[in-house]
């Protein structure tokens, strides 16, 4: 049966579901809008389509390790509320789950979930918690050295591949990483053009007085300058936060050990929030603003 631009119209109006999903549930019902509407609703893709563009800046992120693979998911939500709803963690736990076995975000996408994928079960917890919910970012890592993962409050998520220590130590880094969210891994990891504007900083800022200085003394006050911004920037210059006496770089050559890499994700970076401001709002409809 021929299946209509127009039946494909009225449908996606009448549930806000979208234009391919509306288009295979009517054929699946033979055309039948009425049936193909209940079976949206049943699967949940009815109405989620309405609520995609609200922005869901709010969320969890999620870890699962399997052998010598673990990854972090974020997952979004429009209302802190909603993210500590107990269906919404079960689901960015599972998605966490199935995300071990796949490459990049689109590949979880359209990974198994329960008998459906992971996008219509997106789309069936929308239907129940009544958010929008995005399933936005994955990173893994895959290694035959340790890997460390950390979660704090569900919100920061960190993993690190560790060369040499244990396994102690390595969600200590973890941990640090979470804390302090350095840029870059090692000094030689931070950009030329970075250092090269902060080398100009540094010398807008001195006095006429410190920039007469002979060049060989200007250069020595201008580098320690420098380096002290590169411990600032840098997880090996920075102090370690479970012993702040020592840098995480002294701590690591007691350890023997190296960190190779690090990922990082914070629920919602990234994304412009809308800032309600209700009373301003309630003012204005009152005619008072």
């Amino acid at each position: 049966m021929e299946i209509t631009a127009s039946q494909v119209k009225e449908l996606r109006e009448r549930t806000g579901a979208g234009m391919m999903e509306c288009k295979k549930a009517l054929t699946e019902a033979g055309g039948n809008i009425d049936a193909a509407a209940e079976a949206l609703r049943k699967s949940g893709l009815a109405k989620a389509d309405k609520k995609a563009d609200r922005v869901a800046a709010e969320g969890r992120v999620s870890l699962a390790q399997k052998g010598d693979r673990a990854v972090l998911v974020e997952v979004n939500s429009e209302t802190d509320f909603v993210a500590k709803d107990e269906n919404f963690m079960q689901f960015c736990e599972a998605v966490a789950d199935v995300a071990v076995g796949v490459d990049d975000i689109e590949a979880l996408k359209a990974a198994a979930l329960g008998g459906q994928t992971v996008e219509e079960a997106r789309a069936a917890l929308i239907a129940k918690v009544g958010e929008n919910v995005q399933v936005r970012r994955m990173v893994s890592m895959r290694s035959g050295n340790t890997i460390a993962g950390y979660v704090h409050g569900g919100r920061i998520g960190v993993l690190v591949e560790l060369e040499g220590g244990d396994a102690e130590l390595a969600r200590g880094l973890a941990m640090h990483v979470a804390a302090m969210n350095p840029p870059h891994n090692k000094a030689s990891d931070v950009p030329a053009e970075f250092l090269a504007k902060e080398k100009e900083i540094e010398l807008a800022k001195m006095s006429d007085k410190d920039r007469a200085k002979p060049a060989d003394i200007l250069e020595k006050i201008i580098s320690g300058k420098i380096a002290k911004i590169v411990n600032e920037v840098t997880l090996y210059g920075q102090p370690y936060v479970l012993d702040t006496d020592r840098s995480v770089e002294q701590v690591l050559k007691a350890a023997g050990a190296e960190v190779v890499r690090f990922e990082r994700l914070a629920v919602g970076e990234g994304i412009e929030k809308v800032v309600e401001d209700y009373a301003a709002e309630v003012m204005k409809q009152a005619g008072l603003a």
